[in-house]
């Protein structure tokens, strides 16, 4: 009987439009209820090439109330939901689409980010939601300090400390009553209509398809990242780690740990033991260095003293198909080699041909065991940003102009690794770098407040200002951990640049100190900074949790 009332109060207020769908997602409590919520809606979205179109349904029987990664109790679909979809005005092929309708005159401009990575939140951040309302759409509601994942992975640093939720990067999103942030994937963009069309993420916890809405904006702003590349190698994502996600670390972690002890256990062959303590990297650039480098100090460290019956068999390989760190001064790269291959890390050159379950084949037919992989070789453009009817960049990212707008289409802007320049504008593609999507966030984010000052926040309404300067991005240099307190540090503005390029404790001290820095809140720099004293002083977390 509750049910049905609830059925019948919801047809009423929608006109008898809409049906009952089971909601499925984690991160919503069943039972609870927000007090402001943004309507649902439902779709069938379908592609041609890249041309996106969304056809006509003669029955629609999905729907749920939304509301910033809450919901109300899931109401399950009903006959009497069904009968009175079918009997709409709209008519059999004319389906009506619920979510964020176009903002109406004389209200503030709304702007839709997609994304939650640094390129995003630097935007969010800087939005001056006294012009605009905000809403921002991604499969996660944290950005995560990827500079500091590796050490997560080993227990040097806990996982929230590297993890910044959006709403505390943009207050609005959870204070104000036309900002909404929702965790969900954008699967499609209209241009025409200024809309976008999502589905909700559940990443497999509950069997019930997604529930889809649409979000009409002002203005969009395209901020997805990349995924990792895998050059379309057999094996790659079956049985490799990548580690560019908070629940990438986490995998890796317990994958690690369980290694460690499955090898104590009586009964393992020698052979055995040396597969499943090999960790194997691919991918020779900071990241993989990084990550090197904090398995050799666990390893020196924490393994000699909580595992020494298997002491003797870890060891970690790291592969590349060229130089480590080619992007660094040459001194720095043998600084590093020299380094890593003194704290045990073998160094191998070559080129992964396949990938199985317990071992690698190069191209040259050498056979690499492992007990874990991490693939940390490059990245690429996502499946969202190739379905996307827009213009590319070379590799295939979406191309902008100097002002880092979508030249064919009004009102889209791109921002991160998923955009580059487009080949008229006479500038290269910017490496897939943290502190290139935070400047870009930077700069677009002071362009929109000047044009809302100016009335220029609607839809179709910034044609005639000026956008002032165009983006210019200077690289500030590099920096990466190798392990045993030393770091690398290279300030050249370029390759082939001059600049300062400095090795060793010092170094050392200037990473942290910079990224301590560049943490976004100071709750987090606390959680980091308290982590760091606490692994000096009493070594690394090495508990299990999870069966997985």
């Amino acid at each position: 009987m509750a049910l049905a009332r609830v059925a019948r109060s919801s047809l009423r207020r929608s006109g008898g439009s809409t049906g009952f769908y089971p909601r499925e997602r984690d991160i919503f409590c069943e039972g609870v209820s927000v007090g402001r919520s943004a309507p649902s809606y439902f779709e069938n979205v379908k592609a041609n090439g890249n041309s996106l179109y969304f056809p006509g349904t003669r029955k629609v029987d999905y729907s749920n109330f939304w509301s910033r990664g809450v919901t109300s109790t899931p109401h399950y679909q009903s006959p009497l939901a069904e009968r009175a979809v079918e009997g709409t005005e709209s008519g059999p092929d004319e389906p009506r689409y619920t979510g964020l309708e176009a903002t109406k005159p004389g209200e503030k401009p709304r702007v839709v980010v997609l994304g939650s990575g640094w390129a995003a939140c630097r935007f969010l951040k800087g939005l001056d939601t006294r012009i605009y309302d905000v809403v921002c759409i991604s499969p996660r509601n944290h950005m995560v300090f990827t500079p500091l994942l590796a050490s997560t992975c080993v227990g040097t640093l806990e996982f929230r400390s590297v993890a910044e939720p959006v709403s505390q990067i943009q207050s609005a999103l959870a204070t104000e009553p036309n900002s909404y942030f929702y965790l969900a994937s954008c699967t499609s963009v209209d241009t025409n209509k200024h809309e976008v069309y999502c589905e909700t993420v559940s990443n497999g916890v509950l069997p019930r398809e997604p529930h889809r809405f649409k979000v009409a904006y002002d203005k969009l702003v395209i901020a997805a990242g990349a995924e990792p590349s895998t050059f379309g190698i057999k094996g790659v994502k079956e049985n490799a780690h990548f580690l560019r996600e908070v629940n990438h670390a986490q995998e890796i972690r317990r994958k690690l740990l369980l290694n460690l002890m499955l090898s104590v256990n009586p009964g393992v062959s020698e052979e055995e033991k040396k597969r499943l303590l090999h960790c194997v990297i691919i991918g020779g650039g900071p990241t993989g260095v990084e990550f090197s480098g904090e398995l050799s100090d666990f390893i020196m460290k924490d393994v000699q003293e909580r595992f020494t019956h298997v002491k003797d068999y870890i060891k970690v390989t790291l592969i590349e198909a060229n130089e480590i760190l080619s992007s660094f001064d040459v001194g720095l790269r043998q600084y590093a080699t020299n380094h890593l291959t003194g704290a045990g890390v073998q160094l191998m050159r070559g080129i992964v041909k396949e990938v199985h379950p317990k071992e690698i084949i190069l191209t040259d037919g050498t056979v690499v065991p492992y007990g874990l992989l991490v693939w940390s070789t490059g990245v690429g453009p996502s499946e969202f940003v190739k379905s996307l009817n827009l213009p590319k960049s070379p590799g295939g990212r979406i191309g902008v102009d100097e002002w880092l707008r979508v030249p064919s289409v009004e009102d889209v802007f791109a921002l991160g690794d998923c955009c580059g320049f487009l080949e008229q504008t006479g500038r290269p593609v910017l490496p897939a770098l943290a502190q290139v999507a935070e400047r870009q966030g930077k700069y677009l984010v002071e362009l929109f407040n000047k044009i809302g000052k100016q009335d220029g926040g609607k839809a179709f309404s910034g044609k005639n200002i000026p956008f002032g300067e165009p983006f210019v991005y200077k690289h500030l240099g590099s920096m990466a951990s190798v392990g045993g307190y030393k770091a690398l540090v290279d300030l050249r503005q370029s390759k082939d640049a001059n600049g300062i390029s400095l090795a060793g404790f010092l170094s050392f001290l200037i990473w942290r100190s910079a990224y301590l820095t560049r943490v976004v809140s100071w709750r987090n720099r606390f959680y980091v900074a308290m982590n760091w004293a606490t692994t000096l002083v009493f070594g690394r977390d090495n508990s299990r949790i999870g069966t997985s």
